[in-house]
């Protein structure tokens, strides 16, 4: 991994993580909040790709200076463009609801068996996973309780992605990257290939290593060190800040590059 100081290169599009990427302690600070505008203002589209529920997207689609966001690990994206919110899932309404009624019975076997983890306090207002949370609003709990949550997911063949907060689990074959490239290809007819030129991605744990694999422009902040040896596909450049100044790091090396 290079430092993030040695990049130069033009681009269009950045997608970015959410938690630990953009916040600290899940607070997003006034450094990285500015740095979100100031690409905005350099006509970079940002894109989050998060694994946040699709009540956080409503807000940040319609709020943030983004062009659309990617939630629950690609189980759909909005887009608030020209007044009008767009919605797109990867399910239908009848699928979406009998993957819940398999996540409800999910919820209680990881509960039940994986002492200290809770559901996460966002869980209200998803629409497509199941997360547990293992150290946001919980004692934070040792590497391997969080792999026996993981194996609960895998055991019934849904998916499971560890996040830095999290551990994301749905049923169906999509992640981040997957709804990412739908994205840039039905609402800006960039396609695979292309996104690989002219995008970026900055993110901070193991569910992002699909992104880091596919985008030669990936970028991780400081605090991906924690998690670095659980990641085959490491990102191209490393901040020296965590989280949101980290974020700043990045975005500035962008906007020095144009």
């Amino acid at each position: 991994m290079k430092n993030v100081s040695e990049f130069a290169q033009s681009l269009r599009f950045l997608l970015t993580d959410i938690d630990d990427t953009l916040t600290d302690e899940g607070q997003l600070g006034p450094e990285a909040y500015q740095a979100l505008w100031n690409l905005h203002h350099a006509g970079i589209h940002v894109i989050p790709v998060t694994g946040r529920p699709a009540g956080w997207c409503e807000m940040i689609a319609r709020m943030w200076p983004v062009s659309g966001i990617v939630g629950e690990n690609g189980g759909f994206y909005f887009r608030y463009h020209d007044k009008k919110m767009q919605r797109h899932f990867f399910f239908d309404e009848t699928t979406q609801k009998n993957n819940r009624a398999k996540l409800n019975i999910l919820e209680k076997e990881v509960l039940q068996k994986v002492p200290g983890c809770d559901l996460a306090s966002d869980q209200f207002c998803r629409l497509m996973d199941l997360a547990i949370d293992f150290c946001e609003d919980v004692t934070p709990l040792p590497r391997s309780e969080v792999q026996k949550i993981v194996d609960i997911f895998h055991a019934h063949g849904a998916q499971a992605k560890v996040s830095s907060i999290h551990v994301n689990g749905w049923f169906g074959q999509y992640d981040k990257l997957t709804m990412s490239l739908r994205f840039l290809e039905r609402e800006f007819g960039v396609s695979s290939e292309e996104a690989k030129r002219v995008c970026g991605f900055s993110g901070d744990s193991p569910n992002d290593e699909p992104m880091f694999q596919y985008f030669p422009n990936s970028f991780a902040v400081e605090n991906i060190r924690n998690f670095i040896d659980q990641i085959q596909h490491k990102p191209s450049f490393v901040t020296l800040n965590r989280g949101g100044l980290g974020f700043t790091e990045i975005a500035n090396a962008i906007l020095n590059s144009k």
